[in-house]
């Protein structure tokens, strides 16, 4: 029993497991706005729900990154950055690997059955992108937000689950978070790859921050991150959020200026800081203003 607790902690520290927290946080936005949506008067999801659909985005990144850090595996060894990863130190081998990813495969279908018919229909067009994007960057440019839109799946994905729809009128707001998810990641992701320019290089892989050099992927970055903050500007006018959505946005355009302002294209040494932090402060955020605008200023409905 102690080895296998041991195994399982190294796989979640292998798959950056506490990483999830970028990402859940959109998962409920999904949820909940879907919520307010459907049932006006009772605003909010059923708790098998929120536990199913918290099920499944656990085990949809866990999915993606196991498959990430397998394909990965030669590539991170020749990388100095990420040569003493687990997998490649061998401190995790690839048995337990595989078991881990194989597993949260289970369990995700499992949740879209759960979730009911149309999560389970829409399933293997989200595990093309959860298992296919770590390959992106072998022969597109564009990985960077393919990266972003299967982030992106996690509010698409809970609002189905909710609402059982996803191409009516009504369910706009799910393509809105979409998209602000997408060039939100996909933003980050460029400043992210900003330090691995020579070895992107060097081993042929498509990166924007290697082909076109790093201040043009911190502009396309910034502007990247502009759009973001417009499509949720356009989400709130939308579903005519309330007061502390508005100042959640407020704070999150705030802290998306002061992560552009961490780095630069001469001083890349607060990547992390940028990447780490401020960005789970941001759907953070971004989660309690839309609960405030639900719960606390009072949901009236479109």
């Amino acid at each position: 029993m102690p080895a296998m607790i041991g195994k399982i902690r190294d796989f979640l520290e292998l798959i950056k497991f506490e990483h999830t927290i970028f990402a859940l946080p959109f998962a409920y936005l999904g949820m909940f706005l879907a919520a307010a949506v459907t049932h006006p008067a009772r605003p909010w999801p059923t708790w098998a729900q929120a536990f199913w659909i918290t099920v499944a985005m656990a085990a949809a990144r866990t999915l993606a990154m196991g498959v990430n850090r397998l394909a990965d595996r030669v590539l991170d060894a020749q990388n100095p950055r990420t040569a003493q990863r687990p997998l490649v130190t061998g401190r995790i081998t690839l048995g337990t690997a595989w078991t881990g990813t194989v597993i949260a495969g289970l369990v995700l279908t499992v949740t879209a059955w759960q979730l009911g018919p149309l999560p389970l229909i829409l399933l293997p067009g989200a595990l093309l992108f959860l298992i296919g994007y770590t390959f992106t960057k072998r022969f597109t440019w564009l990985s960077h937000f393919i990266l972003g839109f299967t982030d992106g799946l996690a509010p698409l994905g809970a609002w189905v689950a909710v609402r059982g729809s996803l191409f009516t009128a009504a369910d706009a707001p799910a393509w809105l978070l979409l998209g602000a998810v997408t060039f939100w990641i996909g933003g980050i992701d460029l400043i992210y790859a900003c330090q691995d320019v020579a070895f992107d290089r060097a081993a042929d892989l498509h990166a924007i921050p290697a082909r076109f050099g790093v201040p043009a992927a911190l502009r396309l970055s910034a502007f990247s991150h502009a759009l973001t903050v417009f499509l949720l500007l356009v989400l709130g006018a939308a579903l005519r959020l309330g007061w502390p959505y508005w100042i959640g946005l407020l704070v999150v355009a705030g802290l998306l200026v002061y992560e552009h302002r961490l780095v630069r294209p001469d001083d890349l040494t607060r990547i992390n800081v940028a990447f780490f932090n401020v960005n789970s402060i941001i759907s953070l955020v971004l989660l309690a203003s839309v609960l405030g605008a639900i719960f606390l200023n009072g949901w009236n409905g479109l």
